[in-house]
């Protein structure tokens, strides 16, 4: 139940994300502000603590995050069968491109570093 509590600052970061970006005409979405502004946050102790008890509550019912998707998908089974191939590409390429995006990003961090 502790978890659910400390879902508060979670949501917190997100609206505000939210506010600032709509308040600022940021060219970023609300949520990904928020995540920005999280992260700073996970600096302060008094924060990293209640943050890391809800992040290990969500990993605990992880798995009931994935029923709405999984009903989505039952529900659209015609749209899968028409377009499941293209779906497939483009999940298969974005994935890639993250993953190399990614690795760059360690790559240029990591030689900055030893600079």
């Amino acid at each position: 139940m502790q978890g659910l509590r400390w879902l508060a600052w979670l949501l917190a970061m997100q609206s505000l994300g939210e506010l600032m970006s709509r308040g600022l005409a940021l060219p970023f979405p609300g949520p990904v502000v928020g995540m920005l502004l999280l992260l700073v946050a996970l600096q302060v102790p008094a924060v990293r603590g209640p943050v890391a008890v809800c992040a290990n509550f969500l990993l605990s019912h992880l798995s009931l995050l994935f029923v709405p998707v999984g009903v989505g998908v039952m529900t659209h089974l015609g749209l899968l069968g028409q377009y499941g191939a293209r779906m497939l590409v483009v999940i298969v390429l974005s994935t890639w491109i993250g993953l190399a995006v990614t690795a760059l990003t360690v790559r240029f961090f990591s030689k900055a570093a030893d600079a």
